[in-house]
């Protein structure tokens, strides 16, 4: 009797099997609520730099940066162009302004190729002219920048810096300057940085993507623009390698982050659009562009006092000269030009032989 009843429900078990199988194979993999970290509508509501460990305030933090950007500004070539520099620090403020960062930031352009930028503890952040140039548009060159400034508010440079005093108080490592960030500052300075203001963790780069990522968002750009950045770096590193900035080939954005990235990105609340490109940056791009070009016409041919300096000199033979190697000689007494710098340097004509004088009208 009890196995009759099981045989007459077993095909409606197979049916409600049969419709719940496709319905929980659409369901996402990951369908987990974000946490106050991973919300880019929790921008402003939190604190991101609880439980760290920091020896540093942020009035110390921000001195250190001014300090080390001091050093920059004057062994750097800035590209002080207004509409290069203003495009780059609205861009810069606009992702500043939806992100956690506790301090001002100032922004400036470095005339560099290397495709590269950094941000200094304090929020004095450096944008290199190839970086520009590298991106495709304004969603990915905010890609990057978001990165850089998510290190500053998350302060991971004091972070790292503490740490490395617990691990020993007495002798932190130095580094100089010279080198980093892809210029040369002379080695003589007496300025040495902690290392760790710099070098972070694998967690702490991933740390900065999950931000860099969520400040997009809340800027208005595609966060996917930063997953599009770096894989592109990747794809030129493989091509040529040493074309990535040492910044970023130390932690390079492969593999399992930039998984986590796009699994983070496809959790985010949804927007009905998303900003990749502005004129502005295409007028900002070809502007450079053209700099350059024609730095590189100026180098190959100098400038026009160089090339006139550069012309073969020609000596002319003075008129009436008896020794046209030598223009300075004076004329022989009782030539014509003799006799017309005696006249009062009246011109003076030179007949041919055996032509007659015309008679005077007197």
């Amino acid at each position: 009797m009890g196995s009759a009843r099981i045989k007459r429900r077993l095909p409606l078990l197979l049916i409600c099997l049969a419709i719940a199988v496709p319905a929980a194979a659409q369901t996402p993999a990951n369908t987990s609520p974000l946490s106050e970290k991973e919300n880019p509508e929790m921008i402003g509501k939190r604190n991101i730099n609880k439980h760290q460990i920091n020896f540093y305030s942020l009035e110390k933090e921000v001195a250190i940066g001014r300090q080390f950007s001091a050093e920059i500004d004057r062994s750097a070539k800035l590209i002080d162009d207004p509409v290069i520099a203003e495009y780059i620090n609205r861009v810069g403020q606009n992702l500043v302004l939806h992100s956690d960062a506790k301090v001002p930031f100032t922004i400036k352009v470095i005339d560099s190729d290397e495709v590269n930028a950094f941000a200094l503890p304090g929020g004095f952040f450096y944008v290199n002219k190839g970086l520009i140039l590298t991106a495709d548009n304004e969603a990915e060159l905010a890609g990057p920048m978001a990165h850089e400034i998510a290190h500053v508010a998350a302060r991971h440079g004091v972070e790292q810096a503490s740490k490395g005093q617990l691990v020993n108080w007495g002798t932190l490592p130095l580094i100089f300057l010279g080198g980093w960030g892809g210029f040369a500052i002379r080695q003589g300075a007496a300025i040495a940085i902690p290392i760790g203001f710099f070098r972070f963790s694998r967690g702490a780069e991933e740390e900065a993507d999950m931000f860099a990522a969520q400040y997009m968002w809340a800027a208005g750009y595609d966060p996917h623009a930063l997953v599009t950045f770096f894989e592109k770096l990747q794809a030129k590193e493989k091509k040529k390698p040493g074309t990535m900035a040492k910044i970023f080939s130390t932690h390079p954005v492969v593999g399992d982050r930039i998984d986590k990235v796009n699994a983070l990105i496809a959790r985010f609340p949804e927007r009905s659009e998303y900003m990749i490109n502005t004129s502005e940056f295409t007028q900002v791009k070809n502007r450079l562009i053209s700099m350059t070009n024609a730095r590189v016409v100026s180098s190959r041919t100098g400038t026009s006092a160089e090339r006139d300096q550069q012309r073969p000199t020609l000596k002319r033979r003075q008129p009436g000269s008896p020794d046209s190697s030598d223009p300075s000689a004076s004329p022989a007494p009782g030539s014509a030009e003799g006799d017309a710098k005696s006249s009062g340097d009246r011109p003076t004509l030179r007949r041919k032989s055996g032509e007659t004088k015309p008679p005077d009208n007197d």
